[in-house]
Formats: C-alpha cells, structure tokens, sequence
C-alpha cells in the first residue's frame, strides 16, 4: 500500500517553488497584451468623444481573461513547478543488515587432539578433534550473520579459511581436518600471531568503518604449547592493543597425563591477558555449555543501514495539467457548438 503522506514525499528541487508569484508581477509590469479589431473611422471623431465624454485609446483593445480561464492558467503555472521540483514518493523505511562480527575459530590438529578422552552424548569415547567437530557444526549454525573463519596449527599455523558467511563452506573445510595434518607439536602461540595478522589484513581490505566490529577468537586446545615463535602469553598481550579477544576452551580430561595433559594454567593466562573467558570442556555436554557461553558473552551484531526506496511522480502533474486543459477547452467547444447549433436552428424556424 502507497502511503501518500506530505512525510512520504519529497521534492528534489524545491528552488523552482520561489518561481510561483512569476506570472502575478509579470501582469503587474509588462503591458497587456493588445488585439485589433475593425473599427469605423468617421470624420468628427475627437467632436463625439468630448461630447460624451468617452476615454479613448489607440486602435487596439485589452483582451480580459474570463475567471475559468484565469483559474485554468493558475492551475497550469502551479503544474508545472510542481513538476520541475522533482517530486519523489519515498517508499517504507527498510533496514539492511551487514555482517557486524568476524569470527576466527582456531582448531589444534596436534597429536594430542586424537586421544580419546571425550565421553560423547551417547555415552560413547571419542577423539578431542571429532567432538570439536560435531559441535562446531551447530556452532555454525547459531551464528547467523556473523563472518566464521578457521585456522588450524599443529608444527605451524595456516589459513583454513578467509572469513566467509558461507557455513556451509566453513563447515566443509572443517570436516576436512585431520589430526596431525598440521604437525605433531602445538605451537599455539604461532597461532595466535596468525589470527592477529589475518584480523589486521582483513581490516585493510575493506573500505567501510572497521574500528566498531568486533573481534573475537575462539581457540579450542589442549593448551600444551611447544617451541612457538611467540610465547602464548606474549601473543595474547598483542591481541588485547589489537582488540582481539580470545575465548579459550581446553578440550579434554585434565586427568591425562604426559604430552596430552592439559595446561589449564596457560589456557586461563591467555584469556585474562586478551579480555576474554576460558572454558573447561571435560565431555561433549560440558563443551556445548561453552559454545552456549561464548555466544551469550558474544551476543550478534549487526551494522545496520536505514533507507527508503524512492520513485519519481513528476509526471504526474504534467499529466494532470493536460487533463485539466482537455477538459477545459472540450467543455467550451461543446458548449459553442451546441449555442451555434441552436441558434442556426432558431434561424431556421424564423
């Protein structure tokens, strides 16, 4: 439904409106308009007008416009300004969503995310990695309108995935992941220093304001770092001047023991030092409740645009002018003929 509202229009170039008092100083200054007509020339001419005291003027005479005539030329001059100000139907206000959030997800593929400590749903061992999977997949799926990418370290880190909004990319690549892929050792602070560099670059290629999104990182591990480049910690510190936050969730029991023990302390030092939380993920239940916290201290968010679509009407009073004109001048062309018909019958009878 059109909503014709004086709020829902809106004139391009109202300036054409200053125009209207034209044609009222135009009657006021320039001369009227003269017409000849036939007149009788008689030699005592000055003798009879100063005997009747009639004002004369030159062989010509004003033609005074008739009162539909004058409202037809007021109504015309009105149309087209109107017309020449652009006038613009503005539709509904509508909103247009744009991905407000990047989402880094950061998988350790080391040697130690094959150990079967994780208890499934059904009660059922299965390997760190498999129950990241199976619960990255609904992850995913909460996460309408943010941008997901993924990286995975093991010896290094590498890019998995640029940010995308495709999930079902994203979770493609993902369950394409295996342990080791990447290398036996986790070197976790090399993955960090990558998830830094990729929210930096990211940022350089787009044009629009990306001082307001926000950037979080989810680490999922075991939090055994061995010989990165950057010390977890150090790397945590860069996140935090960067405005990256780390969520940090350590994936198995913290009962094992040797290489494949957890390393709770550096997982919550990582945490504190970026601004984020840690979570402890003993099972498969407990690792949904921290996907389930994350999105909580997480909430979506948009960048968001209000516009309202627009549609020309400037035709329209062009069109209601000749309309007006039509009828007008079809109405008195009747009229004269039926006067001139009637007359030429009358005529007739006499």
């Amino acid at each position: 439904m059109i909503n014709l509202s004086w709020s829902s229009i809106e004139f391009i170039h109202p300036m054409w409106l200053w125009l209207l008092p034209l044609p009222l100083l135009v009657t006021r200054i320039a001369p009227s308009y003269r017409t000849q007509q036939s007149a009788i020339k008689v030699p005592f001419f000055h003798i009879l007008t100063e005997a009747l005291e009639i004002s004369v003027s030159d062989d010509a005479s004003r033609l005074t416009p008739a009162k539909w005539q004058r409202i037809l030329l007021s109504l015309s001059w009105l149309m087209i300004l109107i017309a020449l100000t652009k006038p613009t139907l503005l539709g509904p206000p509508q909103t247009r969503e744009q991905f407000g959030r990047d989402v880094m997800v950061v998988v350790d593929l080391s040697g130690s995310m094959a150990e079967k400590d994780f208890t499934s749903t059904d009660g059922v061992k299965i390997s760190r990695l498999d129950a990241v999977k199976k619960v990255l997949n609904d992850f995913a799926k909460t996460r309408k309108g943010d941008r997901l990418g993924l990286i995975l370290f093991g010896d290094a880190a590498f890019v998995q995935t640029p940010f995308t909004a495709d999930h079902d990319v994203w979770l493609d690549l993902l369950n394409q992941t295996r342990v080791e892929m990447a290398g036996k050792s986790t070197h976790l602070g090399d993955a960090i220093g990558l998830t830094i560099k990729r929210f930096e670059e990211n940022d350089n290629s787009r044009s629009i304001n990306i001082n307001s999104r926000e950037k979080v990182a989810i680490i999922l591990t075991d939090g055994n770092d061995t010989d990165s480049y950057v010390p977890p910690v150090d790397a945590a510190k860069v996140a935090k001047v960067k405005g990256v936050r780390i969520h940090m969730i350590a994936i198995g029991d913290p009962q094992t023991v040797g290489e494949q023990a957890l390393d709770m302390d550096t997982i919550n030092t990582i945490a504190d030092a970026s601004g984020g939380q840690a979570f402890q993920a003993l099972n498969q239940d407990e690792l949904i409740k921290a996907y389930a916290e994350i999105s909580k201290l997480e909430p979506q968010l948009y960048q968001s645009t209000t516009y309202r679509t627009k549609q020309s009407i400037h035709q329209y009073p062009v069109m209601v002018m000749l309309l007006i004109h039509l009828f007008f001048f079809g109405f008195m062309s009747c009229k004269y003929a039926w006067k001139k018909t009637f007359h030429s019958k009358g005529d007739h009878h006499v």
